[in-house]
C-alpha cells in the first residue's frame, strides 16, 4: 500500500441541546461528520435506535460542509465476522449472494517508496 494522501482528523463526542451525546469526526474548521441522533423521533433517529439495539457497534454519521447538511452518510461498524454475516444476510438475502464464499483479501504493506528513492539518487 501507497499513501496519497493524509489528513489530520480529529475525533469528538459532543452533547446536543436536548443532552444526547454524540460521536463527531472532524475534518476540518467547517467540514466534518455528526452522529446520527439515536433519541430524536424522525425516520433515522427511529431506524439508528433499532440497528443500534441489534447492532451496538454500529454507526451513522451525516456530512457537514459549512453548517449545512449535504445529504451524504457515513455509515460503519465494528463487528466480529459472525455478527457482519448476519447483517449482510439482512441486506443481501438473494441466490446469487448466497453462491459466494467467505475470502480473507491479503493486506498490503506499505510502501516504502520514498526512503527508496533516497538511498538510490
Amino acid at each position: 500500500m501507497r499513501v496519497l494522501e493524509e489528513k489530520p482528523v480529529k475525533i469528538k463526542v459532543v452533547r446536543t441541546r436536548r443532552g444526547a451525546l454524540l460521536h463527531m469526526i472532524e475534518i476540518s474548521k467547517n467540514h466534518f461528520f455528526l452522529e446520527q441522533n439515536p433519541l430524536k423521533d424522525s425516520k433515522y433517529g427511529v431506524a439508528y435506535r433499532k440497528i443500534k439495539n441489534k447492532f451496538p457497534e454500529f454507526y451513522m454519521f451525516w456530512e457537514i460542509k459549512n453548517n449545512r447538511y449535504t445529504g451524504r452518510l457515513l455509515v460503519g461498524s465494528f463487528l466480529e465476522k459472525e455478527e457482519i454475516d448476519e447483517f449482510i444476510t439482512l441486506v443481501a438475502q438473494t441466490d446469487e449472494f448466497k453462491k459466494f464464499e467467505h475470502i480473507l483479501e491479503e493486506i498490503e504493506e506499505e510502501e516504502e517508496e520514498e526512503k527508496e528513492e533516497e538511498t538510490t539518487i
